[in-house]
């Protein structure tokens, strides 16, 4: 196929820098044309920790913070409502804790995930950003969630992360856990918490489990465009 065209659907209340710039990096040397949207049109915030080298290790900081920084389109992304997903060959949700308040809950987001998923393109959706399969509805009214065999931010994970009131690092609460909500919604939940990558496909859906699956869930949406 000619070179493809890819949405990138990011949050402007804290998104994973290595689950967008590895993706983006990836698709981008393969040629794939991408356009950037959050929900307001304002610039993308980052996750702190996706930035902190105790965290992530020095090259993926430098890394991914000098391009969070530089790339134009990420400081001035699209309004997701003035995008069309149907002008896309995929549509990319990268995660972080932070799409549980905007992409996730974002009715125009959810859309673009409806549309490409009944039309004839393909969507990547990583880690937090899974949890949209929970809220987000196909045109008959069933989750999008249901009946499909998907990856991402596991409880065993999280557990690791919020105290025992589902308190976060910078003291916001949690509102709902991924694992339980895509699995309450009829997912077959299939994370791998052990392996070192996990992505998974289900017909035109990639899901990819965290950070460390993000290039190969890239690579995967790649072979599933045929690039």
């Amino acid at each position: 196929m000619t070179d493809a065209t890819a949405l990138f659907v990011v949050s402007e209340y804290g998104y994973w820098g290595e689950e967008c710039i590895d993706p983006l990096e990836t698709l981008e040397d393969a040629g794939v044309e991408v356009t950037i949207a959050t929900p307001s049109g304002g610039p993308p915030e980052i996750d702190d920790r996706s930035i902190d080298p105790e965290t992530v290790g020095e090259e993926t900081a430098e890394r991914v913070q000098e391009r969070h920084e530089a790339d134009q389109r990420l400081r001035d992304p699209e309004a997701i409502a003035d995008v069309h997903a149907e002008d896309f060959d995929a549509v990319v949700f990268p995660g972080g804790h932070g799409t549980e308040w905007d992409i996730n809950q974002d009715h125009h987001a959810r859309g673009a995930l409806r549309t490409i998923l009944e039309g004839e393109g393909k969507a990547l959706v990583v880690c937090h950003a899974v949890g949209i399969l929970a809220f987000a509805r196909d045109s008959h009214g069933a989750f999008v969630a249901n009946g499909r065999r998907v990856t991402g931010f596991p409880n065993d994970w999280e557990e690791d992360i919020v105290d025992d009131r589902d308190l976060l690092p910078d003291g916001r609460k949690l509102p709902y856990w991924v694992e339980d909500e895509v699995t309450t919604a009829g997912a077959d939940w299939d994370a791998d918490a052990g392996a070192d990558t996990d992505v998974i496909v289900d017909g035109d859906l990639i899901t990819g489990r965290g950070p460390e699956s993000s290039r190969a869930a890239a690579e995967t949406l790649l072979e599933e465009l045929g690039q």
